[in-house]
């Protein structure tokens, strides 16, 4: 146990100890995993763009020692470059969902927890007036 700690006299204070330990140490950990998530992304599109990158050496590669034409005509060329905007603006597309709706789930939770505050302070209500109720005054 640290300085800065006491010993819990009570069930409640020890079980608040105990709560804020818990989350403390969550808290803590947060920026590891952002940190890990980030270098995995980070390292999947690397080895996805190597592989790419490695694959096109090697047929370009094969196709100029098998003397094999790599001429295409403009038609072709402009059907591959048409294609990749579109795949592009479908990425663009993706990724606006996608943090679209890590805002609505960030929200969604925000909302849950002040409705769990509100149901416990109405919960905390109903208990002083039901203490009150049944509590005899002395006169």
């Amino acid at each position: 146990m640290s300085k800065n700690e006491t010993q819990a006299k009570d069930l409640f204070s020890a079980y608040q100890q105990n709560v804020d330990k818990f989350f403390n140490s969550f808290r803590q950990s947060v920026p590891q995993y952002h940190q890990a998530i980030t270098n995995v992304q980070q390292e999947f599109l690397q080895a996805y763009e190597n592989i790419a990158d490695s694959t096109l050496t090697i047929q370009k590669e094969f196709a100029q020692k098998a003397g094999i034409a790599a001429n295409i005509p403009e038609a072709t060329l402009k059907a591959m470059h048409d294609t990749t905007e579109e795949l592009l603006k479908t990425a663009s597309i993706q990724n606006q969902v996608t943090l679209a709706t890590i805002d609505a789930t960030q929200q969604n939770i925000k909302t849950f927890n002040d409705n769990a505050k509100s149901f416990a302070d109405l919960n905390k209500n109903i208990m002083q007036s039901w203490i009150s109720a049944f509590t005899t005054k002395n006169n």
